[in-house]
């Protein structure tokens, strides 16, 4: 019999809450694989979760994929779970967090709100629902309890969405803006290689291009007033450059990624999520 998976992915850190819901859900479903996605997420960095769960989603297998970054625990923001047309059910708050990854494992085709207090633990805190009732409804849905339990069905088009930049083909450039900073400091950018090559031509290995970051007040913006500016080259991987030289490269979820070989890109150039993009020909 296969046994029951759960991932799980927080911005709780790796010492004490994270382990403590590990032991919840163990409590519960003593058989489950759960892995860790990770639990060094930015404090509060609720796209950057849902980023990281986006690219993690093809490669995990169907189960119960539990996420929690919630600087609105305690408030009337909702707990939820969703379940998708692959058969997976996602976990945790109503806050954006879960959307983006679904699209990836067949779309939302029921979203529910958890309020079976019969799934969750005794006694709950205002302040770590991550234990007290995302953990013991993700364990109680790994060991097979129907999605119906859970609590009442809710619209899909009621459900919280993130607004995330999205990549836009212009006539010899492509205007995009930075989605996630890893931990090495390359900026993973909206879009895809074919939206960069629709834009700009053919992406050879070498082909010289130049990214500009613009302004930060909309005015300046609009008067083509740059913050930053840098000569770089389309490449497949990183040692195709020297070290310190800028590449745009595609990353291992398959959008574009700007990036110094063994440097910062995102500190040398200071920057952060959202940052407006530009791409153009060399």
């Amino acid at each position: 019999m296969t046994r029951p998976f759960i991932s799980f992915l927080t911005d709780f850190g790796t010492d004490g809450p994270a382990p403590i819901c590990r032991a919840v859900m163990l409590s519960i479903a003593p058989d489950a694989q759960i892995v860790d996605l990770g639990h060094s997420i930015r404090k509060y960095a609720i796209r950057d979760a849902a980023f990281l769960l986006w690219s993690a989603v093809p490669y995990l297998p169907i189960g119960v994929h539990l996420a929690v970054v919630d600087p609105g625990v305690g408030t009337d923001r909702r707990p939820i779970a969703l379940l998708t047309g692959r058969g997976d059910r996602f976990v945790g708050p109503d806050n954006g967090l879960l959307i983006p990854a679904t699209g990836r494992a067949g779309g939302i085709v029921e979203a529910r709100l958890l309020e079976n207090r019969g799934l969750w633990l005794p006694v709950t805190s205002s302040t770590f629902h991550g234990r007290d009732v995302f953990s013991p409804v993700a364990a109680h849905l790994a060991t097979g309890v129907d999605f119906a339990e859970i609590g009442p069905s809710i619209p899909v088009s009621d459900l919280v969405q993130l607004s995330l930049p999205s990549a836009r083909v212009h006539d010899g450039w492509l205007e995009t803006g930075v989605v996630y900073i890893d931990a090495f400091g390359n900026a993973w950018l909206a879009g895809v290689p074919d939206d960069l090559a629709s834009a700009v031509g053919g992406l050879s290995g070498g082909r010289q291009l130049v990214l500009e970051v613009p302004a930060g007040d909309e005015r300046s913006a609009a008067a083509g007033i740059l913050a930053g500016r840098v000569e770089l080259t389309w490449q497949p991987t990183f040692g195709r450059v020297a070290v310190g030289e800028s590449l745009l490269y595609e990353n291992s979820s398959g959008t574009i990624a700007a990036a110094d070989n063994q440097g910062n890109l995102a500190a040398r150039l200071g920057l952060a999520v959202d940052q407006p993009i530009r791409i153009r020909a060399a």
